[in-house]
């Protein structure tokens, strides 16, 4: 059945929006009426969200959280016997987020015309990535659908957590980053012009500090345009070198091996590529599929090109750990774990422990790493309002010597 988004005014004059099943517009507004909805304006959706009339909405997307919900909430029904018509719809029901009701409202709809759950979902990628429907596809070649999704949502939601803390403790640096650059250019830009407008009636020499400070406050005041210029000729040309072949893999060799960031960026790629590996063997997908899919939602070129050269060696008779040590990307850790695993045929609780092993450490390396940012921050802050207030005064100094 189509789904309609729609805005309107409810009885008590607020505006509201959302979304409705009908089979026609003139359906949906009747059905909207009825429901003590006056509407302003009715448009059909699509089926991906990125696509919809109302895309400017914070609703308009579906969330990894959203997909973790769904996966646990369709996971109970299933186990309980509920088929997976019947799930789809209650699970749709039962969402807040439009954008969740209308994927599932799609989905229920291509199963109940005889799509596969995992055929259905593919038609979704922005929502459903090529892991979670191979997972879904195995799950309904095996008969046991309502242990991948349960599965499934306990990875999604440890992915989510994992990103949700990185994404916390880089926060306050980046803000903090953001406002000390703007505050450092609104002084460049309009207080040291006119505090320092004096000095340039003033014939004598002024001190190095001074005319650093100057030569900065000019370039921004009179050249900002360049550079702009230089600042989006820089971004473009990155974003080209990125585009070409090898050049994102380049990119992603040098942040691991930035110091302090690169061997955190390292745990958390690790972390998640061994907790997805994990999660697809435990769930009978093949060695080979699993660590391409793992590859795909690794979100590092470099680390991706070391398992795709990994899956090649496995082709030729060789282990899981040799190629991926001989890489030089990985730590040893993981690969002795992966070793041990092989050699005992316990491959999936080893990498369980390695995910779980590298989440607590990425944990209290990000602790560690705020509390280092923090005052280093503010040391540099403080550095630059001092030669700020030295570069004005010290002229100030010299001015007031030879009148007295």
């Amino acid at each position: 059945m189509p789904v309609f988004a729609y805005k309107g005014l409810n009885d008590s004059g607020r505006n509201v929006q959302g979304v409705v099943e009908a089979d026609s517009a003139r359906a949906a507004r009747a059905r909207l009426r009825k429901d003590g909805v006056y509407p302003t304006a009715v448009v059909e959706e699509s089926a991906e969200p990125s696509a919809t009339a109302f895309s400017w909405r914070p609703s308009a997307r579906v969330s990894t959280a959203d997909v973790a919900l769904i996966s646990r909430q369709l996971a109970t029904l299933l186990s309980a016997g509920v088929p997976v018509v019947e799930a789809l719809s209650a699970v749709g029901e039962q969402a807040e987020r439009p954008a969740a009701t209308r994927v599932l409202s799609h989905l229920r709809d291509d199963v109940s015309q005889g799509t596969s759950l995992a055929d259905a979902m593919a038609e979704h990628p922005s929502v459903f990535p090529g892991l979670y429907v191979g997972m879904v596809r195995a799950g309904e070649t095996a008969g046991a659908l309502d242990l991948v999704l349960e599965r499934l949502a306990t990875h999604t939601e440890g992915q989510t957590r994992l990103r949700a803390k990185v994404r916390n403790a880089l926060a306050y640096p980046v803000i903090m980053s953001c406002i000390s650059g703007g505050i450092v250019l609104l002084m460049l830009g309009f207080v040291v012009p006119k505090v320092t407008r004096i000095f340039a009636e003033q014939e004598q020499e002024l001190p190095l500090p001074t005319r650093i400070l100057l030569g900065a406050s000019n370039a921004i005041t009179e050249s900002w345009w360049l550079l702009l210029l230089i600042l989006l000729a820089l971004v473009a040309g990155g974003l080209a070198f990125a585009r070409r072949p090898g050049g994102r893999a380049w990119i992603d060799r040098r942040l691991l091996s930035l110091p302090l960031l690169g061997p955190i960026l390292t745990k958390v790629a690790v972390a998640r590529f061994s907790s997805t590996l994990a999660t697809l063997l435990g769930n009978g997908i093949p060695l080979l599929g699993s660590l391409e899919l793992a590859g795909q939602v690794i979100g590092n070129e470099a680390l991706r090109e070391a398992i795709e050269e990994a899956r090649t060696a496995i082709r030729e008779g060789q282990s899981v750990a040799e190629p991926l040590r001989r890489s030089g990307l990985f730590p040893p850790l993981l690969t002795r774990m992966i070793a041990v695993g092989e050699r005992s045929g316990d491959l999936e609780p080893m990498l369980e422990r390695v995910a779980d092993a590298y989440e607590h450490d990425v944990e209290s390396s990000l602790a560690g790493l705020t509390a280092v940012l923090e005052p280093l921050m503010i040391l540099v802050m403080g550095g630059v309002m001092l030669f700020v207030v030295l570069a004005i005064l010290l002229p100030i100094f010299e001015i007031n010597s030879l009148v007295r």
